[in-house]
C-alpha cells in the first residue's frame, strides 16, 4: 500500500514514480541500441560517448539550480517545465540526421530531466513526513532502479523488431507516452508552488562555480585528454574551482545570506558518506549495463533480442529485492547496504569467471545468471542507502539536498560510463571476453569501495531503536520546517 494519509498525497507519489521512471528509462533504453545507433549515423566513438555521458553530464548539472529554484519559487511549474522540454528534446533526438543533432537534443533533455528530478525529491519531502517520508523515498528509489533495469530488454525488444536501422530511434521515443501521461497527472495532482526556503535570494556565484567544477571534472572523461600536461591543467581546473565555490559557500554563510549547499549537509557524516556510497554504486551499474551490452553484441555477435533476454533476469531480481528490502531492513537495519553490495561484488567477479572460462554455448545463460544476482544486490542496496541519506538533508535544503544526491550519481556515471568503457575497448582488440573480465572487476573494486564507505557510518543499532530514531528525527526535521523564526531567535 502507498503511503499517505489521503488519496491527494498517494496521487502526488505516483506522479513522482512516474517522473522518475520515465527520466531514467530514457538514459537506460538506450545502451543497447548502441551499436545499431552508431551504424546508422555514422557516429564516431567520441559522438557516441557524448551521446551517452552527455546525457548524464547535462542531467547533473541542472540538478541543484533545479532544486534552488525549487526550494526558492515552488516546484510544481518547474517540473511541467521539465517535463514538457524533457519530451520536445527527445523528439528532436529521435529523429535526429546526424550525431550533431542528437548529441544536443540529449543535452537539452538531460538538463530537463535534472529539472524534473530535484522538483520530485524535494516534492516528496514536502508532502510526507514521518516514516510515510521514508517509505516514499524507497518507492521512488525502487521505481527508478527498476526503470534502469528494464531498460536494456525494452530496448533490445525494439532492435530486433524494428530492425536496427529504426529501433533506435523508436528506443529515444520510448519515454514519450509515459511523459504525455506524466505531464497530464502531475498538472493536475501536484499541490499549488509554494516556498520552502527562507531567503529568497538565489546564489548566482555558487551556482555558476558549481557547474564549473561539475563540467571541468566530467569533460575529460568524455574526451580524452591529448597528452598528460593537458590532463593536468584539467586536474589543476577542478581543484581551482572546488576551492573556490568552498570559500565562497562559507563566505556568504558567514554573511547570514543562504549558501548554494545548506551547511548541514556539509557537517552530516552520514550524508556525505551516504552520497559517496551512491555515487560509486549508481556509477558501477550504469557502466556494467553498458560493457554487457557492447559485449554481447560486437564483442560475442549475439543479436540485440538475446542481449535483451540475458539482461531480463535483473530487471526482475531488483523489483523483487527492493520489494522485499525493507523487511530486511527492518531486521539488521542500515547493514542491509553493505549485504546489497556485497552481492553485486560476488555477481561482477562471477561475470568475469564466466566470460573467462564457460564455453560459448553456456555463456549467455552463465551471464544471465550473474544479471539475476546483480539485479537482486541493487534492489537491496539502492533503495535504503538513499532513504538514510535523505533522512538528513534538512527541511529547508530539501530540494538542494535530493539534487546534490543525485547530481553526485550523474557524475559518477558520466566517469564511469567512459572510465569502464575505455578499459573494456581497449582491451577488446586482444579479446572480448577477456576484455569483459577485466571491465568487469573495475566494477567489483567500485563496489568495494562502496562497500568500505557504508562501514564508515555509524554501527547500526538494534532495529526497533534504528526504526524508532529514524521517525524521530524525521518528525523533528518536519517541527524545524514549520518554524518560521531565525536560527538566531530560536
Amino acid at each position: 500500500m502507498l503511503p499517505g494519509d489521503d488519496r491527494a498525497t498517494r496521487r502526488v507519489l505516483l506522479v513522482c514514480m512516474a517522473a522518475g521512471a520515465t527520466t531514467l528509462l530514457d538514459q537506460a533504453v538506450l545502451n543497447i541500441a548502441i551499436p545499431s545507433m552508431r551504424h546508422s549515423l555514422g557516429a564516431g566513438a567520441a559522438d557516441v560517448q557524448w551521446i551517452v555521458a552527455g546525457y548524464s553530464l547535462a542531467f547533473g548539472l541542472a540538478l541543484v539550480p533545479g532544486g534552488s529554484l525549487g526550494d526558492l519559487h515552488g516546484r510544481k511549474r518547474l517540473f511541467l517545465v521539465g517535463m514538457a522540454v524533457f519530451l520536445l528534446a527527445g523528439a528532436v533526438a529521435a529523429t535526429g540526421g546526424g550525431p550533431g543533432t542528437v548529441i544536443g537534443a540529449r543535452l537539452v533533455q538531460g538538463a530537463a530531466a535534472g529539472l524534473v528530478n530535484s522538483q520530485v525529491i524535494g516534492t516528496v519531502q514536502d508532502v510526507f513526513h514521518g516514516l510515510d517520508r521514508g517509505r516514499a523515498l524507497g518507492l521512488y528509489a525502487v521505481t527508478a532502479g527498476v526503470a534502469t533495469a528494464l531498460g536494456p530488454p525494452l530496448g533490445g525488444a525494439l532492435v530486433a523488431g524494428l530492425g536496427p536501422g529504426v529501433g533506435w530511434r523508436y528506443c529515444l521515443l520510448l519515454s514519450a507516452p509515459c511523459a504525455v501521461i506524466t505531464l497530464v497527472l502531475a498538472a493536475r495532482w501536484l499541490p499549488p508552488p509554494r516556498r520552502t526556503a527562507r531567503d529568497s535570494r538565489l546564489d548566482p556565484l555558487g551556482l555558476a562555480l558549481a557547474c564549473g567544477c561539475t563540467l571541468t571534472l566530467m569533460v575529460p572523461f568524455i574526451r580524452t585528454p591529448d597528452s598528460g600536461g593537458e590532463a593536468l591543467l584539467w586536474a589543476a581546473g577542478v581543484c581551482a574551482l572546488a576551492g573556490a565555490f568552498t570559500v565562497q559557500q562559507r563566505v556568504r554563510a558567514r554573511r547570514g545570506r543562504a549558501p548554494l549547499v545548506h551547511p548541514a549537509l556539509r557537517s552530516s557524516k552520514p550524508y556525505m558518506l551516504g552520497t559517496a556510497v551512491a555515487m560509486a554504486q549508481f556509477g558501477s551499474s550504469l557502466a556494467a549495463s553498458l560493457v554487457l551490452t557492447v559485449f554481447l553484441q560486437d564483442g560475442l555477435g549475439l543479436s540485440a533480442l538475446l542481449t535483451a533476454a540475458i539482461a531480463l533476469p535483473s530487471a526482475l531480481a531488483m523489483g523483487v529485492s527492493s520489494a522485499l528490502a525493507w523487511r530486511l531492513v527492518r531486521r539488521i537495519g542500515p547493514r542491509t547496504v553493505s549485504v546489497g553490495l556485497t552481492l553485486g561484488i560476488c555477481a561482477a567477479l562471477a561475470g568475469a569467471v564466466a566470460a573467462l572460462h564457460v564455453p560459448d554455448a553456456g555463456l549467455p545463460p552463465a551471464l544471465a545468471a550473474t544479471q539475476l544476482l546483480s539485479g537482486a544486490a541493487g534492489g537491496l542496496a539502492v533503495s535504503p542507502n538513499q532513504t538514510q541519506v535523505l533522512q538528513h538533508a534538512p527541511a529547508e535544503a530539501a530540494g538542494v539536498g535530493g539534487g546534490i544526491l543525485q547530481m553526485a550519481q550523474r557524475i559518477a556515471a558520466a566517469v564511469c560510463l567512459s572510465a569502464v568503457s575505455a578499459v573494456y575497448l581497449h582491451a577488446a582488440g586482444g579479446s572480448p571476453r577477456t576484455a569483459y573480465a577485466l571491465a568487469s572487476c573495475v566494477c567489483a573494486g567500485l563496489l568495494a569501495v562502496a562497500l568500505a564507505l557504508s562501514r564508515l557510518r555509524r554501527p547500526a543499532t538494534p532495529p526497533r531503536t534504528t526504526t524508532l530514531a529514524c521517525s524521530t528525527a524525521t518528525t523533528s526535521r518536519d517541527d524545524h520546517h514549520h518554524d518560521d523564526r531565525s536560527p538566531q531567535e530560536r
